[in-house]
C-alpha cells in the first residue's frame, strides 16, 4: 500500500478518536527492553498530538523480580503468584515507581510531549483492599494462601485528578501500587488498575492491552481472533481456549466493556507500530472485543 494510502485510510479513525481517551496498558518485554519501548512511547506520543487523549498504564514483574535477586531476596511464588511481604512491597514500589514509572515519564518528554508519573497512591487513585485468600492448585492438591500485601481495587477516587491532566494535554502514568483506606500500600494487577476501573471510571472509548501475544488465539494457537463479541469472549474462557496469564488480560477487556467501555483490544507491542496500525488501519493487527 502506498504511503500517501494509508494516510487516507488512517484520516476517518484520526478524526473519529480526535477527544476520544483511550487508556493502554504496557506490558511484556516493553518493560525491560527499552527498543520497544521507546516504539510504543512514540506511537502514543503521536496519539496525543492527533488530539486524543491517553493514560499509560504500566506493569513490571519481571523487573521486581530482578531488583529483589539483585539485593539479595529470593521472590516467592505459589502456583505462579507472588507473595508480597513487607519488604516485597518496598522493592516493587521502587522499581514501578522509582524507576518503571519516572522512565516512561522521560522518555514521553523525548519525543516531545509531557507526562506525569503517579501511582495509585497519588490524591488516593486507586483505593483498594487487601485481597482475601486464593485458592490454588499445587500438585493437583487445592490450597488456600494469603498474597500478603496484595489489593483488590475498590475504587478509582476520584478519576478527577486522570481528568484535569488530560484537559492539560498531559499523559498521565500509573504505576500499579494503591493504597487502603489506612494508608497501607498494595500491589495491584496492572491488567486490573487499566481495565478493570480506570478505563471504566474514565468513561474510556477504548482500552488497548500492549503485550507478548498476537492477540486472542484458538486452542491450537494457529490463528488470531481479529474480532470477537462479548458473548465469543466469554465462551473462549468457558471452554478452557484462554488459560494463563490471558485469562486476566481478557477479562479486564470485559470488565471494561461490560461497565461502558466501547471497544478493547489486545495486541503485541513488540512489533512497531502495532498501536498505530490497530487504531488506524480497516484490518488491524489484533483482536478487538466489542460490543453487539
Amino acid at each position: 500500500m502506498k504511503s500517501e494510502d494509508v494516510l487516507m485510510e488512517a484520516m476517518p479513525y484520526i478524526q473519529k478518536f480526535h477527544g476520544k481517551t483511550i487508556v493502554i496498558k504496557l506490558g511484556g518485554h516493553a518493560m525491560v527492553d527499552h527498543t520497544i519501548l521507546d516504539t510504543a512511547i512514540q506511537d502514543v506520543v503521536l496519539l496525543r498530538y492527533v488530539g486524543i487523549n491517553v493514560v499509560l498504564v504500566h506493569g513490571g514483574g519481571p523487573e521486581i523480580t530482578e531488583k529483589m535477586e539483585a539485593m539479595g531476596k529470593k521472590p516467592k511464588f505459589v502456583a505462579g503468584l507472588r507473595i508480597t511481604d513487607t519488604e516485597t512491597m518496598e522493592i516493587a514500589q521502587m522499581v514501578l515507581v522509582g524507576k518503571i514509572n519516572d522512565n516512561i515519564v522521560s522518555d514521553i518528554a523525548k519525543f516531545g510531549a509531557l507526562g506525569v508519573g503517579l501511582s495509585g497512591n497519588d490524591g488516593n487513585l486507586l483505593i483498594a483492599r487487601k485481597a482475601g485468600t486464593k485458592t490454588v492448585m499445587v500438585d493437583e492438591t487445592s490450597h488456600e494462601v494469603d498474597l500478603g500485601l496484595v489489593g483488590d481495587i475498590d475504587e478509582v477516587n476520584p478519576p478527577r485528578i486522570l481528568e484535569v491532566l488530560l484537559e492539560n494535554h498531559y499523559i498521565p502514568v500509573v504505576a500499579p501500587v494503591a493504597i487502603d483506606r489506612k494508608g497501607h500500600s498494595l500491589n495491584v494487577n496492572a491488567d486490573t488498575a487499566a481495565g478493570g476501573e480506570i478505563a471504566v471510571a474514565l468513561h474510556a472509548d477504548k482500552l488497548i492491552n500492549l503485550s507478548d501475544i498476537d492477540g486472542v488465539m484458538n486452542a491450537n494457537r494457529t490463528r488470531t481472533y481479529q474480532r470477537l463479541t462479548i458473548e465469543e469472549a466469554e465462551s473462549l474462557v468457558t471452554d478452557g481456549t484462554i488459560v494463563g496469564g490471558m485469562i486476566p488480560k481478557l477479562e479486564s477487556c470485559l470488565y471494561a466493556l461490560n461497565h461502558g467501555v466501547r471497544s478493547a483490544h489486545i495486541i503485541n507491542g513488540n512489533r512497531e507500530h502495532n498501536l498505530l496500525l490497530e487504531l488506524f488501519t480497516d484490518n488491524g493487527v489484533g483482536t478487538m472485543i466489542h460490543l453487539p
